[in-house]
């Protein structure tokens, strides 16, 4: 009977470059899962998660729709909303993600998870992007972030302490892109996702 190939989650704090570490990996042959997309999926009309979010924040709401920015703008700064969100999407958003992983019986398989919890996280080895404050700062102010939104963004997800300490390996993404794909492939290889 052959051996299930690797599964891993990569993840981190935003701006640190989870979804650049993802393409690398699928470069290299890793079939990549973006959990984020999936929750979009369950915010949709007919998405798992759609009744009962739309219920809890009917302000969310246009031309019978979740506006995910609106809805962001509400939880993010509040913890309590976010981890009502959480506790209501995560458990839809596994369930896909799972059954995604399962298309790929054969293959290394990456999920990306932005926000992991315990209802989300499969129980799997954990790569963590990680990047200085700085360069993180400056990526976000990129993506039109104001100084507002970055802080409140940063203040609804873990310190960098806090990221780090869930990682069972971690890459630095802080440089080049050629040096971040040296690392990718360096680290994909410890982890057996290139064994296959």
């Amino acid at each position: 009977m052959s051996r299930t190939p690797p599964r891993v989650v990569v993840t981190g704090g935003i701006g640190s470059g989870k979804s650049l570490v993802c393409s690398l990996l699928a470069d290299l042959g890793v079939a990549v899962i973006d959990a984020d997309s999936l929750g979009h999926a369950v915010l949709e009309p007919d998405g798992e998660a759609f009744g009962e979010v739309a219920a809890r924040w009917p302000q969310a709401l246009e031309e019978g729709r979740i506006v995910r920015a609106r809805l962001g703008g509400m939880v993010f700064s509040d913890p309590a909303q976010l981890s009502e969100l959480v506790a209501i999407t995560h458990p839809h958003i596994r369930a896909r993600m799972l059954a995604e992983v399962e298309l790929h019986p054969d293959h290394p398989v990456a999920v990306e998870i932005s926000a992991p919890s315990e209802a989300v996280m499969p129980p799997w080895p954990v790569l963590v992007v990680d990047a200085d404050p700085q360069t993180v700062d400056r990526r976000l102010r990129g993506r039109g972030m104001t100084e507002a939104d970055i802080a409140a963004r940063k203040g609804a997800q873990r310190s960098r302490r806090e990221w780090l300490q869930i990682a069972d390996q971690v890459i630095r993404n802080n440089r080049s892109r050629d040096a971040l794909a040296e690392e990718v492939s360096k680290v994909a290889a410890r982890m057996g996702l290139l064994s296959q």
